[in-house]
């Protein structure tokens, strides 16, 4: 939900807090695998395949969920902010789905974090996702009328720390966090995710809730030590600020993503040389960083994936910037700002974006896992939008936010050797030499990836080559763009069976296969949109001979 500034801290819960320590989560845990994939208001069941088909392999470390809780009805995103009880009965899944996804997701080496709503209960009144009978402030069996605020108001006033953690955010029934029933009531349904297998928590409108009373809560958990990570929305001015909350957890750092977002869209990438706790953040280890979120995206504050390559590369320069625990995106389209998720499961065929996957930003995650620990090295930039640095002798990135190509001899720490630029699929081998230096040609919007842990084999090429499919195509939303053709890589002309573009550089939209070199292949763009209907592009067949980057334009 969105959250905004929370309550008076008194000065006799401050001193509290000093003595009642909770030992501190932070965002980058002890281990090299960092990165989150929160993948809103995915189903469970499909979260589970996820993580054993795409998370676990491609290196992610957590995948954070939507609320798990009983929520009012509706076909809203929102409504699965509007729990009227803590059973497991929401539009996502049941309890067992839930097991399984999390049973699922720690054999694929996925830890999971669960989205927390306990700031407040539902507006309204009537039957939950669950058959749980509910009116504002009566949850039968979880809460009554006094175990609510007396402020039954919404918040007016973001200066005043009282009128937001005491009165109600958009209009929603407002938790007495400082009761000890409240606070034991939310511990139990907290200690139930835990006994489920729960790795961590994003405590959802965190700003809502004095900094005292979440370190209370924490505290009865069965493992006070569990990962934990405020949604505090910074306000310039504001009564409530991030830095109160790291006492318990880590925090969501808004800041990161604005700045993003102005200097990818207004401004330079070349002032990026010293971004992070410099420019007035949270401690690197206090912090978790993002391009977008499900608010922002729909607020406009930051960012989306309808800002295309530029979207794109924020989440590269993020992944490869050693700036907090990145937390990666992943939603659906939308033109309604309160539209639910879309039917079917498909990714790309049916609204959902699966930013998760995009080439360009999943072989990042491995980049970040092989570069932990290493400083920046080698920044270079053009004075614009075009920038270059290295992690050490782990790794280095080149990202091109211009409007024309860039050809350039960059220095490295690198071993010398064949690399893969990771930016592709399959393996375009960059060759650095014993200077540390390699030459390599990006074109607009693009980047380039190398790291130690994708190699090309030394000098000797690949016994495949690379095809580059890249066709500039306009969508509606809902379309996606696919490839068929001739090779049974291409689906043998059945687009059912297609190979999907990415939409990363749109209007460009981009895929890679490996095909023995030599082989000659036929192929066609088709638009599919969200009710799977093909349309195909007009005039004759396409060619090309592997390796090939042919680069098409979209035939009406």
């Amino acid at each position: 939900m969105v959250s905004a500034p929370r309550r008076a801290l008194l000065a006799t819960a401050t001193l509290l807090l000093s003595l009642f320590v909770v030992p501190q989560s932070f965002a980058s845990p002890p281990s090299a695998k960092d990165v989150t994939a929160t993948l809103f208001q995915w189903p469970f069941s499909r979260v589970a395949s996820e993580c054993t088909t795409v998370l676990g392999p491609k290196g992610y470390g957590f995948v954070e969920v939507s609320p798990a809780t009983e929520h009012v009805q509706g076909s809203q995103w929102w409504t699965s902010y509007q729990p009227v009880s803590y059973r497991i009965a929401g539009r996502l899944g049941d309890e067992a789905a839930f097991r399984n996804m999390v049973a699922a997701c720690h054999a694929a080496g996925v830890k999971v974090i669960a989205d927390a709503v306990i700031n407040h209960m539902s507006a309204g009144s009537g039957t939950g996702t669950g058959g749980s009978s509910y009116t504002k402030y009566d949850y039968p069996g979880t809460y009554s009328d006094p175990d609510f605020h007396s402020c039954r108001t919404g918040i007016s006033d973001y200066r005043n720390r009282d009128n937001v953690q005491n009165c109600e955010l958009v209009g929603l029934s407002d938790l007495n966090t400082g009761s000890d029933y409240v606070r034991g009531r939310i511990a139990t349904y907290l200690n139930h995710l835990i006994s489920l297998g729960v790795d961590g928590f994003r405590i959802d409108a965190a700003k809502h809730v004095a900094a005292a009373d979440l370190s209370a809560i924490k505290s009865r958990l069965s493992n006070p030590n569990v990962f934990w990570v405020h949604e505090v929305i910074y306000g310039a001015g504001e009564a409530v600020q991030p830095g109160e909350y790291t006492g318990s957890g880590d925090v969501d750092e808004f800041r990161y993503a604005y700045d993003i977002k102005r200097i990818f869209t207004n401004e330079n990438l070349a002032y990026l040389s010293t971004f992070g706790q410099s420019w007035g953040y949270l401690p690197s280890n206090q912090a978790r960083s993002f391009v977008d979120n499900w608010d922002t995206e729909r607020n406009g504050s930051t960012l989306s994936y309808k800002d295309g390559s530029t979207y794109t590369l924020a989440n590269v320069f993020m992944l490869a910037w050693p700036y907090g625990a990145p937390n990666v995106y992943s939603g659906y389209e939308f033109s309604d700002h309160d539209a639910g998720p879309p039917g079917g499961a498909e990714c790309y065929t049916s609204g959902w974006k699966c930013q998760h996957r995009w080439t360009q930003i999943a072989n990042m995650v491995q980049f970040r896992n092989t570069v932990a620990g290493t400083a920046v090295t080698n920044w270079w930039d053009n004075g614009g939008d075009a920038i270059a640095f290295g992690r050490g002798t782990k790794g280095f990135v080149v990202i091109n936010r211009e409007s024309t190509p860039l050809t350039r001899t960059f220095q490295t720490s690198l071993p010398a050797g064949s690399y893969c630029n990771v930016q592709r699929d399959g393996c375009a081998a960059v060759s650095v030499g014993s200077n540390g230096q390699f030459t390599a040609t990006l074109g607009a919007g693009e980047a380039l990836a190398l790291h130690t842990g994708a190699t090309g084999g030394g000098t000797t090429p690949p016994p495949t080559g690379t095809v580059s499919f890249a066709v500039s195509a306009t969508t509606s939303p809902g379309q996606n763009i696919f490839v068929v053709g001739d090779h049974a890589s291409l689906g043998s002309w059945n687009p059912a069976n297609a190979v999907p573009l990415s939409a990363a550089t749109y209007p460009t939209w981009r895929a890679s296969l490996s095909l023995p070199t030599g082989t000659a292949i036929q192929y066609k763009y088709v638009r599919k949109d969200a009710s799977g209907a093909v349309t195909w592009e007009s005039g004759a067949n396409r060619t090309a001979t592997v390796p090939a980057s042919p680069s098409d334009t979209w035939r009406n």
